[in-house]
């Protein structure tokens, strides 16, 4: 990548954080009377529903603290990280330990949900916040919460089976969760004591999930890794697959350009990118079936933000870190068809979920699933790669 691509994306990715996104976001979005964030919102940021999820708790406190800690120590980040941290704190906990994942405005549970997930976020808060803060008791909160979550991915059937058990699965999502959340304490609470987590987690997608026969890495496989030939067992996530490739490149990255890892991040980026990239409309597909066939979700050809975020991400860093430059054709081209269908040029921020062809679907900016955490981040480990060496 040359310096004026650089310099060019440095600012797009910057700009767009600091100058667009966050101003969407904060301070519109902070719930004064109740505590949290008030994430539901229109178009133009007119809120649509003052319930809270607790991923979106979690998650913009992440951001906000990680900016604070990585950007500039700016007090207006620290005190509405700690305005979030005080809300899930307060109002994100079943009597179990295990968390909430929807509540009312007041914070009143409305749901909770199986999987572990949850848990995982309110982790890489609390991390955050303990970098931030200093505070000890938010370092061992952070680490209470991984091992609560660590202990549900690694011990089968303590999480409640969705399904009877005739066709036992796994998914992808647990050890690329348990991954990244890892990864996310090691650095917030400079503990290396992470690292074997982090290489298990890898040993297992690269064991169970990646299919060198198949060219794919699976969404979801038998207890053994083997393949389903069902619609469940067939069906693939590319953004899902692209967003675990990048984790295990920025593995590769923190050990000083690990080549194994560089090589295995990589060939999941590439299988992934063959099988989810529309050659006729650009993008990224959703779902698609392992052997091409129909798929049964009907949202299978949609283009929804979030892969597009992680898509980007894994390419950049595949460039980053080989110098190939097929990978910078692949980032320019996720990147240019992202910027051209998702961003609002006028009321700013993302939209999350278009059609095949690129027509806005729903214009709303936050819901249950899409709040300030996918496109933030991207932006931020996009502008802060492109500021290092080439080669990370």
């Amino acid at each position: 990548m040359n310096a004026q691509r650089r310099t060019e994306l440095i600012a797009v990715y910057r700009e767009g954080l600091l100058e667009d996104t966050l101003p969407f976001w904060l301070p519109r979005c902070v719930d004064e009377e109740h505590g949290g964030f008030i994430i539901a919102r229109d178009r133009d940021g007119a809120p649509l529903d003052t319930d809270k999820g607790m991923w979106q708790q979690s998650r913009f406190t992440w951001l906000l603290a990680t900016l604070y800690n990585n950007v500039e120590p700016r007090e207006e980040w620290l005190a509405a990280a700690q305005h979030g941290i005080d809300f899930i704190s307060h109002h994100g906990f079943d009597v179990d330990g295990r968390m909430w994942f929807h509540v009312t405005r007041e914070g009143a549970p409305i749901r909770k949900r199986r999987y572990v997930f949850t848990e995982t976020f309110g982790s890489i808060a609390y991390a955050a916040c303990a970098k931030a803060t200093g505070k000890s008791v938010m370092a061992d909160k952070a680490k209470a919460l991984y091992a609560l979550a660590r202990k549900h991915f690694t011990t089968p059937g303590l999480i409640r089976p969705k399904f009877t058990d005739t066709r036992p699965m796994k998914n992808l999502s647990g050890p690329m969760m348990n991954l990244v959340t890892a990864q996310e304490l090691r650095m917030c609470l400079d503990d290396n004591s992470f690292n074997g987590d982090i290489d298990s987690c890898i040993e297992e997608i690269q064991s169970d999930f990646m299919k060198p026969d198949l060219e794919c890495v699976m969404e979801s496989v038998g207890p053994d890794g083997e393949v389903l030939d069902h619609f469940d067992g067939r069906l693939l996530n590319p953004g899902h697959a692209m967003e675990a490739a990048w984790f295990v490149l920025n593995e590769a990255r923190h050990r000083g350009g690990d080549s194994a890892l560089i090589k295995m991040g990589c060939q999941m980026l590439d299988w992934m990118w063959a099988r989810g990239w529309d050659e006729e409309h650009g993008g990224i597909y959703y779902f698609r079936d392992l052997d091409n066939k129909p798929v049964q979700e009907y949202w299978h050809d949609m283009k929804f933000w979030w892969v597009h975020n992680e898509a980007i991400l894994a390419t950049l860093l595949a460039n980053l870190l080989t110098g190939e430059e097929r990978y910078e054709a692949m980032h320019q081209r996720v990147h240019d068809w992202a910027y051209a269908h998702f961003a609002d040029s006028e009321h700013g921020e993302w939209y999350g979920y278009l059609h095949r062809d690129g027509r806005v679907s729903v214009p709303l900016k936050g819901n249950m699933w899409k709040g300030p955490f996918h496109l933030p981040r991207m932006q931020l480990l996009a502008w802060r790669w492109l500021r290092q060496d080439r080669r990370c």
